[in-house]
């Protein structure tokens, strides 16, 4: 993984607004006393989602301070995840796209390849017209599924270079298409027709 480092430019200062505040308190409470730190990584998502999509460096103070840690300790989780963005992203998406090996092995170099022509020729460079921005990622789970990409807290499953292509021009006409795969199947399902498990089988285990 590359080291990640903060933006050099950084806003001057940060503040939950009211309901994102509200949010927080509520969600410190549900842990036990001595333990909210454990808090740290929703609230640094909603910092982040309030910001835009990334997390200045004055927001991961203030949730440390929120709950009583260093303000190290906030960086090193911010610098550890790539859920959290540490530069400015995309306005309408940012595209993380798998690169681990059964992404690699079902095509997403063809998608990465896609990234760099449609939004920028190198990562968490922001497209021309700022909205879109990119990176390639380790893996995000949707193995069965691959190749995958995902945007905020979506995935988009199933994908080729024609069908990501689709993603991209929804979100660009701000209409995002629907998450998971987007070849129509269910979850893991096969993509084909069934070829084992094909009857169903009674309690008393006859089908």
């Amino acid at each position: 993984m590359a080291v990640r480092r903060l933006h050099p430019l950084q806003a001057g200062g940060f503040a939950f607004s009211d309901e994102n505040l509200r949010w927080a308190k509520e969600t410190i409470a549900k842990y036990p006393e001595g333990k909210q730190a454990s808090a740290i990584i929703p609230l640094l998502w909603r910092a982040q989602e309030q910001e835009g999509g990334w997390l200045p460096e004055p927001a991961l103070r203030a949730v440390a301070d929120m709950l009583g840690m260093a303000h190290i300790r906030a960086m090193e989780i911010a610098t550890f995840y790539t859920m959290f963005q540490l530069q400015p992203v995309g306005s309408k998406a940012h595209v993380q796209v798998c690169g681990t090996t059964p992404c690699m092995l079902c095509g997403s170099e063809s998608l990465i390849e896609l990234c760099k022509t449609r939004i920028a020729p190198t990562q968490h460079t922001l497209s021309e017209d700022g909205a879109f921005s990119w990176e390639e990622v380790e893996c995000l789970g949707c193995c069965a599924n691959a190749p995958m990409v995902q945007i905020g807290k979506d995935v988009y499953e199933d994908l080729t270079p024609d069908l990501f292509e689709k993603v991209l021009d929804g979100f660009a006409a701000g209409k995002p298409p629907k998450p998971g795969s987007q070849t129509g199947r269910t979850a893991s399902a096969p993509k084909g027709k069934l070829t084992s498990l094909k009857e169903s089988v009674t309690a008393g285990g006859k089908s």
